[in-house]
């Protein structure tokens, strides 16, 4: 099946396996105050080819974000996040795709570009990477918009015919004007992600911000397994001296008397056991 029809791949929802980890900032599956999963706020439907795609900006504890999603001719659904600021750049990055799919000519079934590629670009935002390519296939271009997660997690996209992208653009145009592209939360550069191995395990450390903030997430991966947990920055202080003092008692528990005499006695035993030099 092609992508143009489909849209590639599996595009299901996040496995349960990957959840905790893998889960979009704007998850709508978390609650708000109020007890109600998500509000939405405005929404557009573009019907392009046998396509229709929902343009939602919606709001959860977490803020305000757009759903794009994409409903098949078939009735498959699949469906990408954005930040508003995000979205703004998706926006421009469809006008330069736009001005380049009209400078192409004519499509040729008997010259297809090797993978299929003829213009690519990247976005990026906290953890999550977009890479928006156009495309070519024996049923035409298109647009895929693919949103991963650093390190794991789902990964779900959408197709969007070429001949659509204008309309697409100026759809998001109209919910950027009214709602606006400002993310709030830490304006300056945020630190490098680090990672530390310590036996079979390996531990990521992530900063990240969203509408409430700048939050670190620590993630732990083994070879069939990874958990995550998430700390606001506001608290990093009050978690930093809890590690810290539990560092000094067993620093202190370790240096006692009786675990050094433990430990002689220890030596002591392994030394009897050892058979006598000739």
């Amino acid at each position: 099946m092609s992508d143009i029809g489909s849209g590639d791949g599996d595009l299901g929802g996040p496995s349960s396996s990957m959840e905790g980890a893998g889960r979009c900032d704007f998850d709508p599956s978390v609650k708000t105050p109020q007890g109600q999963t998500e509000q939405e706020l405005a929404t557009k439907m573009l019907q392009i080819q046998s396509k229709r795609f929902y343009l939602d900006v919606k709001q959860n504890r977490r803020g305000r974000f757009i759903k794009v999603a994409e409903i098949g001719a078939d009735g498959r659904r699949s469906q990408v996040y954005l930040a508003l600021s995000t979205a703004a750049e998706f926006r421009d990055h469809l006008s330069t795709f736009s001005d380049y799919y009209a400078s192409l000519g004519p499509p040729n079934p008997d010259n297809l570009p090797e993978d299929g590629k003829l213009k690519s670009e990247m976005m990026t935002k906290d953890n999550r990477r977009y890479y928006l390519d156009l495309k070519e296939n024996a049923r035409g271009r298109f647009l895929r918009v693919s949103q991963t997660i650093t390190r794991g997690g789902p990964r779900s996209q959408i197709a969007i015919p070429a001949q659509g992208m204008i309309e697409f653009r100026d759809a998001l145009t109209d919910l950027l004007e009214e709602f606006g592209t400002n993310d709030g939360g830490f304006k300056g550069d945020l630190p490098e992600e680090r990672h530390m191995k310590v036996d079979n395990k390996n531990f990521y450390f992530d900063i990240g911000q969203n509408n409430r903030g700048v939050y670190m997430r620590i993630s732990e991966v083994k070879s069939n397994f990874r958990t995550a947990i998430t700390v606001p920055e506001k608290c990093w202080t009050r978690f930093r001296d809890i590690f810290n003092d539990y560092c000094e008692k067993m620093k202190k528990s370790s240096e006692s008397p009786s675990s050094i005499t433990a430990d002689n006695n220890t030596i002591q035993q392994q030394q009897q056991q050892q058979p006598q030099a000739k």
